[in-house]
């Protein structure tokens, strides 16, 4: 069954540290949320475990990133699973195109 977004509670915030990997009670743990809806956010693709299995799975910094934000989308705008996962991979592919444009401006700079 879907969470009622005004069931989840505020993200808190901290510092991630993506080498160290975090098992699906941590994750949960770490953004304030039940294992069913991270679960469900694995089988919409919108974040991947390392495992096979449930029990063994574990999660990077990346995950837990996109874990709070998926939550704020659902919680501040309604926003459903897919709508999600497709708001995250496009403001993925933008913060890449902008890398992309400031490594060409700065290429240009110091030719120039």
């Amino acid at each position: 069954m879907p969470m009622n977004p005004k069931d989840l509670p505020l993200v808190h915030t901290g510092t991630i540290i993506e080498d160290d990997p975090l098992t699906l009670a941590e994750l949960c743990r770490a953004c304030g949320v039940h294992a069913d809806w991270v679960i469900s956010l694995v089988e919409e693709g919108i974040i991947e475990p390392d495992g096979k299995e449930i029990h063994l799975w574990h999660f990077s910094g990346e995950s837990l990133v996109r874990v709070r934000s998926a939550l704020r989308l659902q919680r501040d705008l309604g926003i459903n699973l897919a709508g999600i996962g497709l708001a995250l991979d496009l403001v993925e592919e933008l913060e890449k195109l902008r890398t992309q444009l400031n490594q060409t401006e700065n290429f240009r700079k110091h030719k120039a």
